[in-house]
């Protein structure tokens, strides 16, 4: 479906949770939804900045963000004001649920970040997904967060995110 529309651009509320509970939600432009990918941008909705040491997310940064109804990870193409590339951040989540405006996708605590140039990547949390449980209590979701975790290393460090996105 396309997100053109004669009345603007069409929004969403995207909802991430953690754990059962909401960690966030904000507004973002519907971009596209063909049926199993969908495509939407947002300004940083943190509070402040968020130094990561090898990043920073800040007031005035662009989310271009895609989430799949089929796999197990969102991709996060992140642009500074001036729309120069700073990377993109990887979520280890459920495959995404698109239903009354609301994205909904539940964060694994595993993430990836891959830098502008691709020369930095960095697998992220695996000590908060090891602590969180989420192996005893739904082994068969432990397992499809670490396979997507590793084929988006792997991703990365061969052909590349291009390959998803275009």
């Amino acid at each position: 479906m396309s997100a053109n529309s004669a009345d603007g651009p069409a929004t969403v509320e995207v909802v991430l949770v953690k754990a059962g509970r909401t960690k966030i939600s904000y507004p973002a432009e519907l971009l596209a939804d063909d049926g199993t990918r969908v495509s939407v941008r947002a300004p940083w909705a943190g509070e402040g900045v968020r130094d990561f040491g090898f990043v920073r997310f800040e007031p005035g940064d662009v989310f271009t963000e895609h989430y799949w109804r089929d796999r197990w990870y969102s991709v996060k193409e992140v642009r500074a004001f001036g729309g120069a590339l700073k990377g993109h951040y990887c979520d280890i989540t459920r495959p995404a649920e698109l239903a009354g405006g609301r994205l909904v996708v539940e964060d694994l605590d595993l993430d990836l970040w891959v830098s502008a140039d691709g020369t930095d990547v960095r697998r992220l949390d695996e000590d908060e997904f090891a602590a969180s449980g989420l192996s005893a209590r739904d082994p068969g979701a432990a397992a499809a967060a670490v396979a997507a975790l590793d084929e988006l290393d792997a991703l990365t460090r061969g052909e590349g995110l291009a390959t998803l996105l275009d």
